[in-house]
């Protein structure tokens, strides 16, 4: 098989073909006395196999899972894909939370009372930032843009975080993967602290909740592509 042949089944160019070779993510291919790259259906598989783990993963994971594999290192190629199922699930479990919280905003009146320092309900910006797997600047970040507005303790000045603000954290962090601007973001949160407009909210969570039905169907899609691929490859060497 030529780079065209390979190229045509996934309208990409040849020189693509080539580019994915030199990254790993293809195996090396052989070379005719004259200097052509000969392809073969394993070649082909692999290809599809990394083009199927690019919606499931992302660009970056697909790539350690395809060189990891090339290595002779099946266990890394796997902890790639296991960190991605990781990663989902943490989506899903925070979209939950967040939408559990709306239903109890909808049903509060002006909010719980003001907690002190001392109250455990109450985060500190690095617990927070823990909890959320983000860095501390991140949440400065946040504030900056109006997305959260911390309380300060009288006594050091720190910031402290209730649980409103930790709801509005979990929102922000869930729109944020899901690629919305924090300017966007502010706008929807201000709207869930004031009147409890709630339908922007709503708007986005299903916007979300259909990118993670979609991430899932191309994670089931791409492992049927893996498993073809290491069949067709036959057992893979220890590093």
């Amino acid at each position: 098989m030529r780079p065209s042949d390979l190229a045509r089944e996934h309208g990409i160019s040849t020189q693509a073909v080539r580019n994915y070779e030199r990254d790993g993510c293809l195996p090396p291919a052989e070379r005719t006395s004259s200097g052509y790259r000969v392809y073969t259906p394993v070649h082909a598989a692999a290809l599809r196999t990394y083009l199927a783990l690019v919606p499931a993963y992302g660009h970056a994971a697909a790539g350690q899972v395809m060189n990891a594999l090339h290595d002779g290192e099946l266990d890394r190629a796997l902890t790639a894909v296991d960190r991605g199922h990781s990663q989902l699930l943490r989506d899903r479990e925070t979209l939950d939370a967040v939408r559990s919280a709306v239903d109890h905003l909808t049903t509060e009146s002006a909010g719980p009372p003001d907690r002190t320092p001392a109250d455990p309900g109450v985060r500190t910006i690095g617990e927070l930032a823990h909890r959320l797997r983000v860095t501390p600047a991140t949440l400065r970040s946040w504030e900056a843009a109006g997305i959260l507005v911390p309380a300060r303790d009288p006594a050091t000045g720190h910031r402290v975080f209730r649980a409103t603000d930790v709801r509005d954290a979990d929102l922000a962090h869930l729109l944020r993967r899901g690629g919305y601007r924090l300017d966007h973001i502010a706008t929807v949160v201000h709207r869930i602290r004031t009147a409890g407009g709630t339908d922007t909210l709503a708007a986005a969570l299903t916007d979300w909740q259909r990118k993670l039905t979609t991430q899932s169907l191309a994670m089931l899609h791409a492992a049927t592509h893996l498993d073809r691929y290491l069949t067709l490859r036959g057992p893979t060497p220890a590093a």
